[in-house]
């Protein structure tokens, strides 16, 4: 017989208002204690009076020490279950893009907590980064298979989050084979990426629109692109008619990627491996100047604490990255850190562009594409931001 797990008093007015979390200090522990739980441990949660309010699994070495996954208390949570979730996550993309190459779960924005599965065609790259999701592992694979049908199963369980739940790294081929590049499709560009070495599960399917609408500001145009990668955004660039695309990448291995997906499209670009601020510091010692200057870097806030650190990496990126732009040019600003805000994004560079004298002229907006749905109850699901802007001199 499955456990309960007992809130505080009045602490399920942020589970009622679609808020998916559990954390260790809500729990009434004289009445459940969370050292009774295993990690992974399916439990009905409820109300200080008593009241069901759905299945969750339990990890009591973790804040966030429960996390809901469906509000019907009398759910069986197995493959079965998992297939239906899985089925709708899958309907969506289906409804959204035409080709078999995006995120198809992407964890409580999919109410599937503690999981992320992107899609490359016939081949899946998992990550499981909950202590819940690890203990329904079995019944996933299987509901996997069932739905999916994939030549390819990776689980690419090397986050760094899962030392937080108590799980260790690993990665592995777990169905099929596969020498760890796959071909994917990006409009009409082809990208081969490395699922078992590659950053995150290989791809960055998040920005996807965003580097599509890249290409109006490019024709014609010097661009550089830092923290390029294997060169999503430069291949949209040059897709989009520039005339000189630079990759700056620390990842040399990355930059030759870049190069190779440069020859299978049959398109150019350039490569300059190097940290991101110091490379922007020696182009404009070079006096290097471009007409589009592309900003995407690995999140620089991880943690609430980091954030006036990070928020000062950010504004000295975007500094120096206006100095390589002429007197008329475009800055597209990134940041998938979930401690800044839009908002905080936009201050960042604007405060920038005032200590150099710079005005800035808002074009557009971007965030997280339509396959990273978010939980419009959690905050926490939102995280990419992405700003364009006209840069000219006062």
């Amino acid at each position: 017989m499955e456990k309960k797990l007992i809130l505080k008093s009045r602490e399920d007015r942020r589970l009622r208002a679609g808020h998916l979390w559990v954390y260790s200090n809500e729990i009434a522990v004289d009445k459940t204690p969370l050292r009774e739980f295993e990690p992974g441990e399916i439990a009905t949660l409820c109300t200080a009076g008593g009241e069901p309010l759905g299945k969750v699994y339990v990890n009591p070495q973790s804040l966030i020490c429960a996390r809901l996954l469906t509000r019907q208390s009398n759910a069986a949570i197995d493959t079965s279950w998992l297939i239906t979730r899985l089925k709708e996550a899958l309907s969506l993309r289906e409804r959204l893009y035409e080709s078999p190459f995006y995120r198809v779960v992407h964890g409580e924005g999919d109410r599937l907590p503690g999981l992320i599965v992107d899609r490359y065609d016939r081949v899946l790259v998992v990550q499981i980064g909950t202590a819940g999701m690890e203990a329904l592992r079995e019944q996933l694979m299987e509901a996997l298979v069932s739905v999916f049908k994939p030549e390819v199963i990776v689980l690419r369980n090397d986050l760094a989050t899962r030392e937080l739940e108590g799980l260790t790294q690993s990665v592995e081929v777990i169905h099929g084979q596969v020498d760890g590049s796959v071909v994917i499709e990006e409009g009409e560009l082809r990208f081969a990426v490395d699922v078992i070495e590659g950053q995150k599960t290989g791809w960055f399917y998040d920005q996807r629109e965003n580097r599509l609408g890249v290409r109006r500001y490019c024709k014609g145009a010097r661009v550089l692109d830092v923290c390029s990668y294997v060169g999503g955004w430069a291949l949209n660039a040059a897709a989009g008619g520039a005339s000189d695309v630079l990759c700056v990448d620390a990842s040399a291995s990355a930059l030759q990627q870049a190069e190779n997906n440069a020859e299978l499209n049959g398109l150019r670009l350039r490569t300059e491996q190097g940290d991101a601020l110091q490379a922007l510091k020696k182009l404009h010692g070079a006096g290097e100047q471009f007409d589009v200057v592309i900003l995407d870097p690995p999140a620089l806030i991880k943690r609430k604490r980091d954030a006036k650190q990070g928020s000062n990496h950010y504004r000295s990126l975007n500094q120096w990255a206006m100095r390589l732009l002429g007197k008329s040019g475009v800055l597209i600003s990134c940041s998938c850190s979930h401690h800044l805000s839009p908002a905080q994004l936009q201050d960042v560079v604007l405060q920038a562009s005032r200590q150099q004298g710079h005005e800035l002229r808002l074009l557009d907006r971007g965030q997280q594409g339509m396959d990273h749905p978010e939980n419009l109850a959690m905050p926490e699901t939102a995280y990419l931001k992405t700003l364009v802007a006209h840069v000219s001199h006062q």
